[in-house]
């Protein structure tokens, strides 16, 4: 008796160490933050300037019409900000998304079958002809109190990601002369976030900043707010603006190669007016609404990289916290009840040949579809002042007068 016992009592505890690590597999995979391959992002950008513009019956009526239309990624943005290009304090404003509002809208994404990429932004109060492309200081001093303060507001959204289960998160926006200072984020932002946010992770570039990004290997997709200016003509064809593409294109595929990291246009957006694709960043303050002219930049981008082994997906700018928003008579940049929505629509349609991108790869497309639907379902277990749309920053913007110490 005393001979059988043990092995009896080792039995059962090796068979229950199995059965609790089959559950402790199986939870960790329902509970996965982000899927394990590339995923490709039919996204869209949903920003909002008050503290509860991401709540209430309005905006969750706009998500629906915006999961209606075929997105499947939502880019959630709050913004914090700093007086002046060389201010360290970065700070929450009643311009900022309560976190209670933040979290009501990753979860109703979730909800609708919407995965989400939160993408937390800084702006200057007193922008004075600069941006937050321009942020720096010609101290060190002053560098390591900025940075002590961009840590606590970067990771204050990491957590928020990881306890939302969000999919994908961005840990700086068009931060073009911060983003030279490689060792600042290589050594301190990434992995504070790596230590918080266990999901996929990626930097929003500015379209005339992603090649002079040394961190891109630290990252999981490289982004762009691809705000490429495409034309100069006055009345352009759609030909002239698909043809604008061409050395972008050539540059992008060179950069990606010698990266070698999938690439998502975290932004990219246009006006419903005539400049834009000459200059694609800026609002359209005047002149007529031209809603094809938006609907052909659009279509170009479509047709220029759906087809790209290396590219997974674009986030358009913007779609706003109320439902009956853009329409024939506004010039803005919304696709939000205009000809551009259409063309939305159409692609968001379209099988996305995951099988083709993942072909160099070595994991196949069926376990990036399982491990898709498995990241998503498990997030969706959890559940009065203007907006005035800030987007791309000025690309003739003045560049400020100071080298990096």
């Amino acid at each position: 008796m005393t001979g059988k016992f043990p092995k009896k009592c080792v039995s059962i505890i090796v068979l229950t160490f199995f059965i609790l690590s089959i559950y402790s597999l199986s939870a960790e995979c329902v509970y996965a933050p982000a899927a394990i391959n590339p995923i490709f992002q039919k996204g869209m950008s949903y920003v909002t300037w008050t503290k509860d513009g991401f709540m209430g019956k309005r905006s969750d009526e706009s998500l629906q019409s915006m999961a209606e239309s075929g997105i499947n990624y939502v880019a959630v943005i709050p913004t914090w900000y700093q007086e002046d290009f060389d201010s360290t304090e970065i700070k929450a404003t009643d311009r900022t998304p309560s976190d209670e509002s933040i979290r009501h809208v990753i979860r109703k994404a979730h909800a609708l079958r919407m995965a989400v990429l939160l993408k937390p932004h800084i702006d200057l109060i007193h922008n004075d002809g600069y941006s937050r492309g321009d942020i720096g200081f010609q101290t060190e001093e002053k560098w390591y109190a900025w940075l002590a303060s961009y840590q606590k507001f970067i990771t204050h959204y990491a957590r928020i990601a990881q306890e939302e289960r969000v999919q994908i998160f961005c840990i700086g926006t068009e931060l073009t002369f911060a983003s030279s200072r490689t060792e600042m984020w290589h050594n301190n932002i990434i992995p504070k976030v790596r230590n918080i946010y266990t999901g996929k992770i990626t930097y929003a570039a500015n379209w005339d900043e992603y090649k002079g990004v040394e961190f891109w290997a630290d990252l999981d997709y490289a982004g762009i707010d691809a705000y490429f200016p495409l034309c100069t003509k006055i009345d352009p064809t759609y030909e002239d603006i698909k043809e604008g593409w061409a050395s972008w294109l050539a540059n992008l595929e060179k950069w990606q190669a010698d990266i070698d990291k999938p690439v998502i246009f975290t932004e990219c957006g246009y006006c419903s007016a005539d400049s834009a694709p000459k200059k694609p960043w800026e609002e359209a303050f005047g002149g007529k609404a031209n809603m094809e002219m938006q609907a052909y930049c659009y279509r170009a981008v479509f047709e220029t990289f759906w087809d790209k082994s290396w590219f997974y997906g674009v986030y358009w700018w913007n779609w706003n916290t109320y439902p009956q928003s853009g329409g024939e008579s506004n010039r803005g940049f919304t696709p939000q009840n205009k000809l551009a929505l259409n063309y939305i629509k159409e692609w968001y349609s379209k099988p996305v040949d995951t099988a083709f991108r993942l072909a160099k790869k070595p994991q196949d497309a069926s376990a990036e579809e399982i491990d898709n639907r498995i990241a998503v379902a498990s997030a969706m277990r959890a559940a009065n002042k203007k907006n005035v749309p800030i987007t791309g920053e000025l690309a003739d913007r003045p560049r400020s007068m100071y080298k990096q110490q």
